[in-house]
């Protein structure tokens, strides 16, 4: 079993940054495929980041330039580095988690973390 906890989402202004943090807890091995979806209101969830713990990661289009993600292995976290964000960003950001070495299919969630952007 494993135990995602997001943390760092709050109101933030438009062109401002924010930093996401997400922490798998598991009594097993490494949770090696750690990633990002966000789903705002009246949508379905998407894909924003991802990260394995080999180091291969992939964004979405519509974050490249912007968000960098990043992993901290020894503590089982990532981290989603939001700069330059817009209004289009403001969204619910789920952390998912597998065991497996994977960029986009992910067995654990965490509750989720609101991020509002606005000015």
């Amino acid at each position: 079993q494993v135990q995602l906890v997001e943390s760092g989402g709050g109101l933030v202004q438009p062109g401002g940054s924010l930093r996401l943090s997400c922490t798998a807890s598991t009594d097993r091995f490494a949770v090696n495929g750690l990633g990002w979806y966000r789903q705002a209101p009246g949508k379905g969830r998407e894909f924003v980041a991802a990260i394995t713990s080999g180091g291969t990661w992939k964004l979405a289009d519509s974050v490249k330039g912007r968000f960098t993600i990043s992993r901290d292995n020894a503590r089982n976290t990532i981290y989603l580095q939001m700069d330059n964000v817009k209004p289009e960003d403001t969204a619910v950001y789920y952390c998912g988690g597998s065991y497996d070495y994977t960029l986009d299919n992910y067995d654990y969630w965490g509750q989720g973390t609101q991020v509002t952007v606005s000015s």
